[in-house]
Order: structure tokens, then C-alpha cells, then sequence
């Protein structure tokens, strides 16, 4: 069962430091969260940012691109260095940038991902999930997270790129120290790795995309045969440079495997956790779709976000400066009392669950139908094969801010004693 979550006193959370956060905090983020909710929900950090907590002001900031940017290249120079592997490619992906770039790109990415493209893909995730499945069937332990949870979103975003099978086992490693960067505080072990693993992504990708010029694919079914024929000096492209084409390509695979696996390992270590709301998903599959927005909620795989300010402006009675760092918490605004009834209680049936682990506004996450649907197949096909699945104590969480979810799930899929 699920421990207790104690409330921190208001004096508590006055000073709290999101670059140099209590100990603890990254395992057991959510008592802070409450506390900030409560007694500080837009509250300035010592080096000049601020965090914002609650659910209507995440929402108003999403919708306003005008007062809140998403280009972060005042804020990734000093972290990351102007001009270094990481600067490049955060501050040309979509994620991080502001119309037109943004414009151009979503509008490619939104065409690739349309309701008929996903709808094409569904047979080929539903037989690649099958296929893990079959492969921990015969085994006394897995890692839900390396053999299944991870595995799903290579396979997926290795397809829409039409990455080869056998050159996709770099692909996770270089989307780990990648995103790793994205952390509020780094070690300079970290800044290392997520350059390196940028420079080689990127070398690769190169390499890729010639063959993909020499030999294209379906425009219908390859993403990056589709940016391709966006590149500037295609007949009608909108202006991609190789540059921002291959840094998009790097977000695609980095949005999609990060985001997807801690879905779908924190819905499996969540019903775990929570026997009464694994028993009613098993006696009720159709609230499948509930369950997944529901630990989308709970536990939203990607915690925090930012925006920086083009102007002054006030929000919560509190004015903030042109050019500031907003750290929006995700993961406390999915908490917010004035939203979410009982929101400590997990609570697979929610209705309605206006989350916002996607985000918003402008900036909605392009891929949340994809992410939804490989959330929905993963689940419900692994409990009708696995029901009795048991997480073993030796779980690991992943140890991150920004992104939550666990580095390892070991687990027996049948109770001991029980034959396959």
C-alpha cells in the first residue's frame, strides 16, 4: 500500500530551492507540491526565477505566447554554453521555440501524426507490444521498464523515422542524457554526457537523412521523409535548414521515449500500489482510457515546464520582470484542490480530469494522441496476459525533476508457484 503523504508546515516551503531542493525531494516531490499550492503558489527562486504552481495560472501562461516565450536561448547560454551541441539543439527543437519556427514545424509534425496516420500505426504497436510480451513470457523476473515500458516508444518513433531495426539500440541511451539536461541543476559529468550524446545522435541522423534524400520513403508513414520535403529549396517548402531538421528529428524520438515509458511504468507500479483500483480495471477493461489520463494526472511523466517572460506582469499578486525563468510545476497544478476533487486519491474512474501532463495552449504536446494510444494498447494488453503481475521491493525511480518515472521495475509475472 501507498504511505502516507505528510503535509509540510508553511515555514517550510518559503524557502525552498528548486536548484538546490531538499533532500528527498526528487523520490517524494508531492508534499511540497501541496505546500507550495497552498501557501506559495507563484514563489521567486534565489536566482531570480520563480515557480508557479497552480492549475489556472499554468493554463493561462500555455495560452498566452505572447507574454510567456518558449525560446530559451537567454536561459540555456549560461547553462549549456551558446553555441555547444545542447544549446543547438534546445533551443532549435519545437518544444523550445516561438513562432515562426514553432509554426513551421508543428504544422509538418501535426500532418505526419494526423487521426488517420496514427490509426495506420495502430496494428503495427499492438504486434510489437505482443512481441515483448512474448518474450517475458517464459521468465522467471523482468525489468518492466527495459524489457516492456522503454522498449514500446524505440519501436514506435524508430518506425515513424524509419530508423532500421538493428540501428536503434543507441537511441535510448542518447535520449536519456539528453533530456537529462533539462534538469534544474547539473553536474558537469551530466552537461558532458548530453553533449556527447547529442554530437553522436546528430552524426548519426546526418547520415540518415542522405540515405533518406537518395532513397525517400512514404510521405504517408516516414516523418522524416516528410520534413525532408519541407527543407529549404524544396518546390513549396516552408524553410527547414538541415540544422533544424535534424534537431527535430532528435525531439521526435526524445519527446516520444521519455514521456511514453514513464506512462507506462508508473501505470503499472500505480495499480500495483493501489490493489482496490487494479481490481476494479481488471472487473472494468472499458475504464481503460481514464485509467491512462488518470496517471497522467497522478503522476505526470514530465513534472515541470518553462516559459520566460517578454514583459512585465503579474501573476498571483505577485509582479515578475521582464526576461524571467518560469518554472511551471506541472506536477503541482495536477493537484490543485480548486480543480481536481480529493486530488491525493488515485482515482482510475476521474471525471472530468482536466490534467495538464501535455501541457497547452499553442504548445499542447503534437504527439498526445500517439502517447495516449500506445499508453492504452501497452496496458490493457499486458493485464489480459499478466494480471497477477508483482512489482518486487527493489524497484529504482528514475531520480529526476523534470521527468518522473522509474530507471528499473523488477517484477515476477505470475505469482510463485503458478505455471505459465
Amino acid at each position: 500500500m501507498p504511505t502516507k503523504e505528510h503535509s509540510l508546515q508553511v515555514d517550510d516551503i518559503l524557502g525552498f530551492d528548486l536548484a538546490n531542493p531538499p533532500e528527498g525531494f526528487a523520490d517524494n516531490p508531492f508534499p511540497y507540491y501541496d505546500a507550495l499550492l497552498a501557501a506559495a503558489p507563484v514563489l521567486p527562486q534565489p536566482d531570480g526565477s520563480v515557480l508557479i504552481s497552480r492549475h489556472k495560472d499554468l493554463d493561462r501562461i500555455y495560452r498566452d505566447t505572447t507574454l510567456f516565450s518558449s525560446d530559451k536561448k537567454a536561459a540555456f547560454g549560461p547553462k549549456f554554453g551558446v553555441g555547444s551541441p545542447l544549446y543547438e539543439h534546445h533551443t532549435t527543437s519545437l518544444v523550445f521555440s516561438d513562432p515562426p519556427l514553432h509554426s513551421r514545424v508543428r504544422r509538418i509534425m501535426t500532418s505526419a501524426l494526423s487521426p488517420r496516420a496514427i490509426s495506420r500505426m495502430e496494428p503495427g504497436l499492438i504486434a510489437a507490444v505482443d512481441r515483448l510480451l512474448d518474450a517475458m513470457a517464459g521468465r522467471a523476473q523482468v525489468d518492466l521498464i527495459e524489457d516492456f515500458a522503454a522498449s514500446i516508444p524505440i519501436q514506435i518513433i524508430g518506425n515513424l523515422l524509419d530508423v532500421p531495426e538493428d540501428e536503434r539500440a543507441p537511441l535510448r541511451d542518447w535520449s536519456l542524457a539528453i533530456l537529462g539536461a533539462l534538469e534544474p541543476s547539473l553536474s558537469p559529468e551530466e552537461t558532458s554526457r548530453g553533449h556527447l550524446a547529442v554530437e553522436a545522435f546528430r552524426e548519426y541522423l546526418k547520415d540518415l537523412v542522405a540515405r533518406r534524400r537518395a532513397k525517400p520513403g512514404d510521405p504517408e508513414s516516414d516523418v522524416l521523409t516528410r520534413l525532408l520535403a519541407h527543407e529549404k529549396g524544396a518546390v513549396g517548402a516552408e524553410g527547414l535548414s538541415e540544422i533544424e531538421l535534424i534537431q527535430n528529428c532528435i525531439f521526435i524520438l526524445n519527446a516520444g521515449h521519455e514521456t511514453t515509458t514513464n506512462l507506462i511504468g508508473n501505470a503499472l507500479a500505480l495499480l500495483q500500489d493501489h490493489p482496490d483500483q487494479r481490481a476494479r480495471l481488471l472487473a472494468e477493461p472499458d475504464l481503460i482510457k481514464t485509467t491512462i489520463e488518470e496517471v497522467l494526472r497522478f503522476r505526470s511523466p514530465n513534472q515541470l515546464g518553462n516559459r520566460e517572460t517578454t514583459a512585465m506582469v503579474e501573476i498571483g499578486g505577485v509582479t515578475i520582470g521582464r526576461g524571467c525563468n518560469l518554472h511551471l510545476l506541472i506536477g503541482a497544478a495536477n493537484r490543485d484542490p480548486e480543480v481536481f476533487t480529493d486530488p491525493m486519491r488515485f482515482d482510475i474512474a476521474r471525471k472530468p480530469n482536466r490534467h495538464l501532463a501535455f501541457a497547452g495552449g499553442p504548445h499542447v504536446c503534437v504527439g498526445l494522441t500517439l502517447a495516449r494510444l500506445e499508453g492504452k494498447i501497452a496496458l490493457e494488453r499486458f493485464l489480459a496476459r499478466f494480471p497477477d503481475y508483482q512489482i518486487l521491493p527493489t524497484r529504482q525511480k528514475g531520480g529526476r525533476l523534470r521527468f518522473r518515472g522509474y530507471a528499473s521495475l523488477p517484477a515476477r509475472l505470475r505469482p510463485l508457484g503458478r505455471d505459465e
